[in-house]
């Protein structure tokens, strides 16, 4: 089915000839291409417009040949199916101007009809299939439920996340329930995703490493779990924590196909925790994209070498930043291609 089906045989374990390789954030801000889009359209357009979301999917594609291409959206389209209101300010981030602070609040959150309100992203999926042409597998996300109680709670970015938090320790039976509601919204979700294309999914625990290991377990890795045993035997699931080292034995034991590393842990501490039979995805800093490319080209070989080329994926050990050049990102891209063992 697949031309390049790269991706998917590491996902299985399989052996390969190289790794393959695709970067989180891909689709988007560093990109030319993208700059034009983002003059003419605002952020939560371009999302909910399918036209838009596919072409900016592919556009990395395009340019590099990644091994993989993943769905342009956001973890907060499903707060704001949840009926909650969710802006991107220029130059803020997002903004939730009612943030979930009291059992009233939680109250007005609803489950929601996944099809009437997040349809649209279906709809990109069915566009972006159509354009990618079989050439490469398309990976669909969710954020975390822990990462998006995150957001809803303190109602906009933040650095600790003091209030989400403590809202956790203060009130629990009502940060429970939120995280149950989008643990329930993100299965669905991610379930229709599956229906509509995606090759994989993967969730982002961008703020896992917020909490304290013993927290982690209560309030982020339980409702994770849930998601990766609803989802498992229907498409190949990521799971990625950043910050997250410490539950790697936990995500590499869910079922999980895949387990992301932020580059703080070093390949053989991964295999290590992991326990060596999973496959891992990983962990460039974003940061050194800024190095020379031929600097780059080096360092990707060694991480390759680190990890061993089975059962691994190459990748960043978080998005891409914005401020990275267009032939920095493509030697990241070459260097895995070129390897030779």
């Amino acid at each position: 089915m697949i031309k390049n089906d790269l991706f998917l045989k590491a996902l299985k374990g399989e052996t390969v000839e190289r790794p393959p390789v695709w970067m989180m954030r891909q689709a988007g801000r560093y990109l030319p291409e993208f700059m034009e889009l983002r003059k003419k359209y605002d952020f939560f357009t371009r999302c909910q417009t399918p036209e838009l979301a596919s072409e900016i999917t592919v556009q990395p594609i395009r340019r590099y040949g990644m091994d993989a291409a993943i769905l342009f959206s956001d973890i907060l389209v499903i707060p704001q199916a949840m009926d909650i209101e969710v802006q991107m300010k220029p130059n803020f981030g997002p903004y939730l101007p009612n943030p979930i602070r009291s059992q009233a609040d939680l109250d007005k959150v609803i489950v929601p009809d996944i099809q009437e309100t997040l349809g649209y992203v279906m709809d990109a999926i069915t566009m972006t299939k159509e354009k990618l042409n079989n050439e490469v597998p398309l990976i669909g996300f969710a954020g975390s439920p822990w990462t998006l109680l995150c957001y809803c709670v303190e109602g906009q970015g933040s650095k600790s996340f003091d209030k989400a938090r403590g809202f956790c320790f203060t009130q629990p039976k009502a940060a429970h329930e939120l995280l149950q509601k989008i643990t329930d919204t993100t299965i669905a979700y991610l379930k229709a995703k599956v229906k509509a294309g995606v090759n994989a999914v993967q969730i982002f625990d961008s703020w896992g490493g917020m909490l304290s290991p013993q927290d982690y377990q209560e309030f982020s890795w339980k409702y994770i779990q849930q998601i990766v045993d609803a989802l498992k035997d229907e498409a190949p699931v990521i799971v990625f924590g950043k910050g997250c080292w410490f539950a790697l034995k936990e995500m590499a034991n869910s079922g999980a196909s895949a387990v992301g590393v932020d580059w703080t842990c070093s390949a053989q501490n991964a295999r290590y925790l992991t326990g060596g039979n999973v496959t891992l995805q990983g962990n460039f800093d974003p940061a050194r994209l800024l190095s020379p490319p031929e600097k780059i080209k080096e360092m990707v070989t060694q991480m390759i070498r680190d990890f061993g080329k089975d059962k691994y994926i190459v990748n960043l050990g978080h998005g891409i930043l914005p401020n990275i050049p267009v032939e920095n990102a493509k030697a990241f891209i070459d260097a895995v291609k070129d390897y030779k063992e």
